[in-house]
């Protein structure tokens, strides 16, 4: 890594941590091991890993992301979190590591459709049976958009080349095994949802 290299920041993650901590300190209270599936800037997996000390905190995403998650890890020198591993849905396979849980935080919007589905689906047959999983981001609930500004963003998606939000309905019917057992309302009209591995 040089020198001249800066960690990434994301304000919305800065944002958006603690109140999705308040949901994670419960749903994964019984783990002891959690795969983040799109470690992004590196800003959650670092919360998440020194507020939740009790679990193993295994970081993802495809390798152009892996030098700014490292530059957040090796700041915060943690004892449980690990170096990014790559995972791009659609070409690689999910790894072989001792979780219980499954994170994945704004992914499901920036996929594509048929990646999107690849992912509920991939999520599914890797949670061991009574695994958690906890998706957080903005969705859509019977087509309905939460707001105007999410319709925006999700117009401003699509003229992108993302794939845009993705209904409930949708991750449901891609779900297998995983049951939504709850919808946790988050500020600025996200989501988290709580999947469980029957």
């Amino acid at each position: 890594m040089t020198e001249s290299f800066s960690k990434p920041f994301s304000q919305a993650c800065e944002n958006n941590k603690a109140p999705i901590l308040a949901v994670l300190n419960r749903t994964f209270a019984n783990c002891k091991g959690v795969l983040e599936v799109g470690s992004g800037t590196g800003q959650h997996a670092v919360y998440f890993a020194e507020n939740l000390p009790h679990l193993q905190w295994f970081c993802s995403d495809q390798p152009d992301y892996h030098e700014g998650i490292i530059a957040w890890l090796e700041e915060a020198s943690l004892p449980n979190v690990t170096k990014p591993v790559a995972l791009t849905i659609g070409k690689d396979s999910f790894p072989s590591l001792p979780i219980q849980g499954i994170y994945s935080a704004n992914t499901a919007h920036i996929m594509q459709r048929h990646e999107a589905e690849l992912l509920m689906k991939s999520v599914s047959e890797y949670l061991p049976s009574g695994g958690v999983f906890c998706q957080y981001g903005p969705f859509t609930i019977g087509g309905e958009f939460s707001s105007e500004s999410n319709r925006v963003f999700h117009e401003s998606l699509i003229e992108r080349g993302y794939g845009g939000y993705r209904d409930i309905s949708e991750l449901t019917a891609w779900s297998n095994d995983l049951v939504l057992r709850e919808i946790h309302k988050m500020p600025a009209n996200n989501l988290l949802l709580e999947w469980h591995k029957a």
